[in-house]
């Protein structure tokens, strides 16, 4: 969850704007070259390695979170990056289960452009992989990318990779040179005018081989294709909505499809958040502001708390009235383990007023009740997103770090049919969260997530199959933090 907001969450001299990897609260905290607070102002090599180091362990030591686990003292001097010292000093806290790599520097440059508009660069596909059956597939592909324009779409197979024709290595080859790694170091940086020659096959069975060059684009939070649907659930119009992530350029569309609803005198939804990373917090609360017509202006939409010392900086949100809400009976929220942070705020916000009409389709969700703060050291690109809140409901429902399908009365496990499009009534999750709509029986989703990993998130796709992880480098771009499997 990231932070961004304009009110009154921590009133300092120029607060956050921040994002991260599965929740981040919508308030950037601007401070000064030498941190705010009481950090001291770097002479000299201001933006040497210790001295970025240096200030990241001042500003852990003053917002972290979970601040018993930071170690007293911790030499920088055996660590050659800067996120290699966060990692070391967060490790304790990542060991229990409550950072699990959310706390990491990033260049606010990038990180603003990709929130302020999805701008990245790419090939414009989201990919997962199932290590065991050594496969890669593409769950989605981005209007305006040039993976779409070549061709590359949902429920295509990534069978090759190389720089040339003539040095094409098999994904097969790949896994059993490094295993996923080796699949993402090989699709190459996130550069615009780095090409790969691919060969997939796509989900018609035809194999191609083309050479796909990566370039700016930037990522439609709502996708124009099939992001916005009425659908005729046996004889009940019911509003279909899928939601990437959560950035500033969502807003015009959510207001757009609610208002579709709207006039539709919609009550029934599916909201698709399948592998909805999360994003900015302002944004979350806008959503859960469009399912909240009948909810008053002095209900809770949910709690963020800051550590003691920080605790002047706690908001309680209360929802707000929007020209496009609608005022919904039943909602089947899709997810999977790649839906976080921000995904999770949403549907959290909504159980205590509407728990027994509502439930979670496909499997677990990935547990982030935490979010974070961006701390910017502009003279060096530098902005440091530290775990510094967590949050909660109105029934001060939190600590869902297992995920959320144990908080909610009513589940329904389903695939992630990756052989059909999103929002098709025939996919197997659509399918399903529509017959949760139509009162029908399902089996409920395990409360414990499928073995996901720190780094990844897993989601079933198909059937019988294995699951499967979101791809992910070892050193994301913002993008690829908030929107998972990106590349």
């Amino acid at each position: 969850m990231t932070l961004r907001k304009s009110g009154s969450i921590l009133a300092l001299a120029a607060l956050l704007a921040s994002c991260g990897g599965g929740g981040s609260s919508s308030n950037n905290v601007s401070l000064p070259p030498g941190g705010g607070g009481s950090t001291p102002t770097p002479t000299g090599t201001t933006c040497s390695l210790q001295s970025r180091q240096n200030w990241a362990f001042d500003l852990l030591d003053e917002w972290y979170l979970f601040p018993e686990t930071l170690p007293a003292s911790l030499s920088p001097a055996p660590y050659a990056s800067v996120q290699d010292y966060i990692d070391a000093l967060t490790a304790t806290a990542r060991n229990q289960g409550r950072d699990r790599y959310f706390t990491y520097i990033t260049s606010i440059a990038e990180e603003n452009a990709f929130l302020n508009s999805g701008a990245t660069a790419g090939f414009g596909i989201r990919l997962s992989y199932d290590s065991n059956a050594s496969r890669v597939y593409i769950l989605d592909a981005y209007e305006g990318a040039p993976a779409l324009a070549a061709g590359i779409d949902r429920g295509a197979e990534l069978l090759a990779i190389g720089t040339s024709s003539s040095n094409l290595q098999t994904v097969t080859a790949l896994f059993a040179q490094g295993g996923a790694g080796a699949v993402s170091n090989a699709l190459g940086p996130s550069t615009a005018g780095t090409s790969r020659v691919l060969r997939f096959r796509n989900a018609a069975g035809v194999e191609t081989t083309t050479t796909v060059s990566k370039a700016d684009y930037a990522i439609q939070p709502i996708s124009p294709r099939y992001g916005v649907q009425i659908i005729d659930n046996g004889g009940t119009q019911t509003g279909y909505v899928n939601l990437r992530t959560f950035i500033d350029s969502a807003e015009p569309q959510l207001r757009d499809a609610f208002q579709q609803f709207r006039n539709a005198g919609v009550t029934e939804l599916v909201i698709d958040l399948r592998y909805n990373g999360g994003g900015l917090v302002r944004t979350a609360e806008l959503f859960a502001d469009l399912l909240g017509r009948d909810r008053f202006t002095n209900q809770v939409q949910g709690v963020t708390r800051f550590r003691a010392s920080k605790s002047s900086n706690n908001e309680t949100r209360n929802f707000q009235t929007q020209a496009q809400s609608i005022a919904p009976t039943r909602i089947a929220f899709i997810t999977t383990g790649g839906s976080a942070s921000a995904s999770e705020l949403v549907i959290n916000a909504m159980i205590p007023y509407l728990d027994a009409d509502m439930a979670l389709v496909g499997s677990n969700t990935y547990g982030k009740p935490v979010g974070q703060i961006g701390l910017d050291r502009s003279a060096c690109d530098d902005r440091l997103r530290i775990v510094a809140f967590a949050t909660e409901n109105a029934d001060g429902n939190a600590n869902y770090f297992d995920g959320l399908a144990s908080s909610l009365t009513n589940s329904c496990q389903a695939a992630d049919d990756v052989s059909r499009p999103l929002g098709d009534p025939a996919e197997a999750s659509t399918a399903r969260a529509l017959g949760f709509l139509s009162g029908a029986a399902c089996t409920p989703i395990s409360s414990v997530l499928d073995g996901a990993t720190a780094s990844t998130s897993r989601v079933a796709t198909g059937p019988a199959a294995a699951p499967r992880e979101l791809l992910m480098p070892a050193r994301p771009t913002p993008a690829q933090r908030e929107v998972p499997g990106s590349f």
